[in-house]
């Protein structure tokens, strides 16, 4: 049961729970009809600027954005951090502290620290670095959803230095529930709890799960783990001895479908599978394994065995290798940003564990992390939205994008909780 989706679909908002505990009077729980944030005359988007309160998918009108949001998952920073962090991303959910122990001990094997809260501070200075090499006057703040900082102390501190329109961006590349719309819940909640809303502003960048500068590392590193294996392993034979796994975080298969605007008939898999696909295919073809077999696979699986999640799981891929006569495998982590405790523990520990029981040569492909081509990608995205760049001219690495800057009524929904009022989106 991994941390990232302990919390599954719907866990209150960290920095009310941080609220509650303290104390604070001003940070109640708001009503489940309540609007997160008031709507100008004609607008459908909440909190939104002026170009994306009426819904366009995508916003092709300039835009002064005072800040950047950075906006991460959070974690732990010691021992003494590790259950309280578990209970914040698992508030609501009943989940007792002997189950959260289950993780925790992931955390533990790491000193009780997540790498997750240190890669966003090196994200936000290469973001910085990025920005001041480019003479762009946009400063960047940074809040959590499950840890300090928080998002509402971001906002806050956006409000304090008088940045009232921010753009966002979410260290996930994807859509589901967990990987976009629950970001934007979030930022509704910020500014409700915060009583920012209609002072601050939100709008967020399109998912970049096909953005260039997103999928060049990817591309970067399977052509070198390719490589590296040809040339430790002499005679390998790259098109029948090695296999390519892609691996991302498994969810729900109910989840998985209504990812996505419905309307695009993504499938079973909704647009969370077909995402994963399509960028995996580029980064074959792109590396010049086009003739490597490769296949999509899934970790960090949580919820009861009788609830059905996105498979095959990646241990159970790794196991069913050697049958089909590979006798190495390269492990992609394409659904993640940065090694944060996910790719560390299931991929880094568990997986490669699995590969050595099966007696396979193994190399696992870094993530983004702070690459130059995806910090500038990222910098690339902000620029869209402040020059207002028309959607025909957004580079896109698959057919599936560029992605929407406001998301479609009902995607990615809940359906656990259905609806909560979000941000950058079209409520359904």
């Amino acid at each position: 049961m991994p941390a990232s989706n302990l919390g599954g679909a719907g866990a209150d908002s960290p920095e009310r729970v941080k609220a509650a505990e303290s104390g604070d009077p001003l940070r109640g729980v708001k009503p489940a009809a309540a609007t997160s944030a008031p709507f100008a005359p004609g607008a459908v988007v909440a909190g939104a600027t002026e170009p994306a309160q009426p819904g366009p998918a995508h916003v092709e009108a300039p835009v002064a954005y005072d800040a950047i949001l950075l906006a991460g998952f959070g974690g732990p920073e010691g021992q003494d951090d590790v259950i309280p962090f578990l209970r914040n991303v698992t508030r609501g959910r009943g989940i007792p502290d002997e189950r959260l122990e289950e993780v925790a001990h992931h955390y533990r094997h790491f000193g009780g620290v997540s790498p997750i809260n240190e890669h966003n501070r090196e994200l936000k200075a290469a973001l910085e670095a990025e920005l001041a090499r480019r003479g762009i006057d946009l400063p960047v703040v940074w809040g959590n959803r499950n840890w300090d900082p928080y998002l509402n102390d971001a906002v806050r501190e956006a409000h304090e230095h008088g940045w009232t329109k921010l753009i966002a961006i979410a260290t996930s590349a994807y859509s589901s529930y967990s990987s976009c719309r629950q970001y934007r819940e979030d930022f509704a909640d910020a500014l409700e709890d915060t009583g920012l809303g209609g002072v601050v502003q939100i709008d967020k960048v399109r998912q970049f799960f096909d953005h260039p500068g997103f999928v060049a590392p990817f591309v970067e590193g399977v052509r070198d783990a390719i490589a590296k294996l040809e040339a430790e392993h002499a005679g390998l034979n790259r098109t029948t001895e090695v296999e390519v796994l892609f691996a991302t975080h498994s969810i729900p298969t109910t989840d998985a479908a209504k990812s996505g605007p419905a309307e695009r008939g993504f499938g079973e898999g909704g647009a969370y599978a077909a995402q994963h696909t399509a960028v995996a295919e580029v980064v074959m073809r792109e590396a010049g394994a086009g003739d490597v077999p490769w296949q999509l696979v899934y970790q960090s699986r949580s919820g009861p065995p009788t609830q059905p999640w996105l498979e095959p799981d990646v241990n159970d891929a790794i196991a069913e290798l050697p049958a089909a006569g590979r006798k190495a495998v390269v492990i992609v982590p394409l659904g993640f940003v940065s090694d944060h405790m996910e790719v560390m523990w299931d991929l880094d520990e568990e997986a490669m564990e699995t590969a050595e029981e099966h007696g396979l040569a193994a190399v696992r492909v870094p993530t983004p992390g702070v690459h130059p081509a995806y910090v500038s990608g990222l910098v690339d995205l902000v620029l869209e939205r402040v020059d207002g760049t028309p959607a025909a001219e957004r580079p896109h690495a698959t057919d599936l994008g560029p992605w929407y800057d406001v998301c479609r009524p009902g995607c990615c929904e809940n359906v656990r909780l259905g609806f909560k009022p979000a941000l950058a989106g079209i409520a359904p």
